[in-house]
């Protein structure tokens, strides 16, 4: 069969315009990538800008904990110089205020015994006594030719207070051999008395001295008998 130049023509129409399709297809396919590409890139640098600005946030976020921890050991160094200069003002008022105490009730001492019928020669206070390689320490000893009288002043009296007392009146005789013949009484003061605390003094046979307004009162009542230790 032979071919006519018509169909020859018809032939190269047919694949000229296959080869525009085609064309067309490719550029279609290159601005696909061409986009693709484009949206990849933005894409890349949206990730990058956010990248950066989380960096950004992070080193900002970091310079704000060590601002805190900056301030924060300062405060820590400020709040230790005061504490330091509270406790020694604390310290300071202890020793002036258990001084302020013992001249309060001292005065008091020679009034309210001799109404209990213990005369009172001599007052004396803070006395200290080393004896082999121990001390006692008194706060108010109360004197007369037959009585030792122990007092014991705290600005706040507790139960544990009168216990230990009571363990330094046990040592009274030992480092004070010169007032053995002596009977010893002994007594507990306190401008603040914890609840029991007074009692408990009282069933042990002492005496009890208390803040009474401006004063120094005694708090046992007439029925009561000290304890000669």
């Amino acid at each position: 069969m032979t071919t006519t130049l018509e169909e020859v023509w018809d032939l190269f129409k047919q694949v000229a315009q296959s080869q525009q399709k085609t064309d067309r297809l490719l550029q279609e396919t290159d601005l696909q990538l061409q986009e693709t590409d484009r949206l990849m890139r933005e894409q890349s640098q949206e990730t990058d800008r956010r990248f950066q600005e989380t960096d950004r946030r992070f080193q900002e976020t970091d310079r704000r904990f060590q601002e805190t921890d900056r301030r924060f050991q300062a405060s820590v160094t400020e709040n230790e110089k005061v504490l330091q200069r509270l406790s020694k003002q604390i310290g300071d008022l202890g020793g002036t205020w258990g001084l302020f105490v013992e001249n309060l009730v001292a005065p008091a001492c020679e009034t309210l015994f001799l109404e209990r019928g213990i005369p009172v020669h001599q007052v004396s206070q803070r006395i200290k006594k080393r004896k082999e390689g121990d001390t006692l320490e008194i706060d108010i000893l109360v004197l007369n030719q037959e009585h030792s009288l122990v007092v014991e002043v705290k600005s706040r009296l507790s139960v544990a207070d009168v216990q230990e007392f009571i363990t330094d009146l046990q040592r009274f005789r030992h480092f004070f051999p010169e007032y053995a013949q002596n009977q010893l009484y002994g007594a507990v003061a306190g401008i603040i008395i914890d609840e029991g605390a007074d009692r408990y003094a009282y069933r042990q046979g002492l005496f009890v001295l208390a803040q009474s307004g401006e004063a120094i009162a005694l708090l046992n009542n007439d029925e009561f008998q000290p304890k000669a230790w």
